[in-house]
């Protein structure tokens, strides 16, 4: 993909709703007549591919100890931590009900914990449930495999980073959001340099290869001054991975939002001009832009992905790991076996229930259709590299490229003038100045777009 060209102007202009494509279709589209028989049949179509696929398992943590304006994760606050038992009973029954319908030498290649807030549980909880996953899977032995969690350094020891990857965790990710006291008392998420600081050198001293730190961009009392400040600490920090993600205010959907004052947002141009130093001193400073939102150091196994042309998009942002089946487990928890995706239950209730009477907590998901197939890889392959072979996937799925997508095309067109991407009959390649609005370009391509009364978050 080629380097990034950051064009302020045509980026306001493109700065729309837009889906972030860690699925296609996206997670509105998913119904509830899918369930539990649905997800088995895709477990056992898989199991007799000719070729297995490695697994992935994502783990959700929906407590937290403190709500962060914010977010607009499915978590439970709470300061008992005695829920955390409850939970993981039946988070140990949901793994040993799903690995059963796995076939044995299907090994897991890639973990993340995440949350809510995955550092709720004790070490101890933390290692019996890796030692359960492999048990139950079987681990993949190969040196690169990624094993991640997410932490928040607030509720977060030295020494707990330490143990956690001496278990076997690889990669950390860090929720920094914004140094800035002001910033931090409006989202209610006040965390110093010093902690976080000292969460990376305990998962630098047990073994973590990876760690990445979130920012957020468009927060509430943000000046382009702060948010310099903020840059200037968190690269000091020297973190393999740098994810900075707009923040999409959307209180009519996320209750905790509704405690920020959209007052102190910062309008178009100030936003805008938050992502523009993010990318100048990011960039200045060695690190690589992945995509969208992420970044990384030349020698991160995603900015080596992105360079080979094994990068690919799921759940958790960007992955270096394109070939699994990834199972979800916990509450809300998504997975995508096959040509399926499923979630589970959104609510403690709901998930508990469906355990303890013997059955899988899923209440909805889709089947994709072929067109649903074909239309995901272009999006994949938009996203990821930026670049489709139109003669290869031609082949692939044995049709006339300019014929199928002849009202994609018709979209891009508009894109193509604007300089966001260069087409021909042979390919579809994003230019330096589309790197930013690769969700723009994907859209063109989305069946469900012009349909859908779903609100997204603004592509920038």
């Amino acid at each position: 993909m080629n380097a990034t060209a950051f064009d302020r102007n045509l980026i306001a202009r493109y700065d729309v709703g837009a889906p972030r494509y860690t699925s296609y279709p996206t997670a509105p589209h998913f119904r509830e007549s899918f369930g539990e028989a649905d997800l088995l049949r895709a477990i056992k179509a898989s199991n007799g591919d000719p070729i297995p696929r490695d697994l992935s398992a994502y783990v959700h943590v929906p407590f937290c100890l403190s709500p962060c304006f914010y977010c607009g994760c499915a978590r439970i606050v709470t300061h008992d931590r005695g829920k955390a038992a409850s939970y993981l009973t039946r988070l140990h029954r949901e793994i040993e009900l799903v690995a059963a319908r796995f076939d044995r030498d299907r090994v897991l290649a890639q973990l993340h914990f995440g949350g809510g807030t995955p550092n709720f549980l004790d070490v101890e909880q933390l290692v019996e449930l890796i030692d359960s996953l492999e048990r139950h899977f079987g681990f993949s032995r190969d040196g690169s495999r990624e094993f991640g969690i997410e932490l928040d350094p607030r509720y977060c020891s030295e020494d707990y980073a330490r143990q956690v990857a001496a278990a076997g965790i690889n990669r950390v990710s860090i929720g920094v959001q914004d140094f800035d006291p002001a910033v931090q008392q409006a989202v209610n998420r006040v965390q110093g340099v010093d902690e976080t600081a000292a969460v990376m050198i305990g998962a630098r001293r047990g073994g973590v290869r990876s760690i990445n730190l979130d920012l957020i961009y468009g927060l509430p009392r943000q000046t382009p001054e702060s948010f310099a400040t903020t840059l200037e600490q968190v690269i000091a920090l020297s973190p393999d991975r740098i994810a900075a993600y707009g923040y999409a205010h959307l209180p009519e959907r996320f209750k905790a939002q509704r405690q920020i004052d959209k007052y102190e947002l910062p309008d178009a141009g100030t936003r805008l001009t938050l992502l523009q130093q993010t990318v100048e001193m990011l960039t200045a400073a060695g690190y690589v832009h992945i995509g969208v939102d992420h970044f990384a150091l030349p020698d991160d196994d995603l900015a080596r992905a992105l360079a080979n042309g094994t990068l690919h998009r799921n759940f958790q942002g960007y992955s270096t790991h394109a070939a699994c089946d990834l199972v979800g487990f916990g509450m809300s928890a998504i997975g995508h076996v096959g040509d399926t995706f499923s979630q589970n239950a959104k609510d403690l209730v709901g998930y508990y229930a469906a355990l303890d009477g013997g059955r899988l907590p899923v209440a909805r998901g889709l089947r994709l259709d072929a067109d649903d197939l074909v239309r995901a890889d272009v999006i994949q392959q938009l996203m990821c590299g930026g670049d489709v072979d139109v003669a290869a996937f031609e082949e692939r799925y044995s049709l006339d490229f300019a014929l199928y997508f002849r009202d994609s095309l018709r979209q891009l067109r508009a894109l193509e003038q604007d300089g966001l991407v260069e087409s021909t009959p042979a390919r579809i390649r994003v230019t330096a100045r589309g790197r930013f609005l690769l969700r723009n370009i994907a859209r063109c391509f989305d069946a469900y777009a012009e349909s859908s009364d779903v609100r997204y978050s603004r592509a920038v």
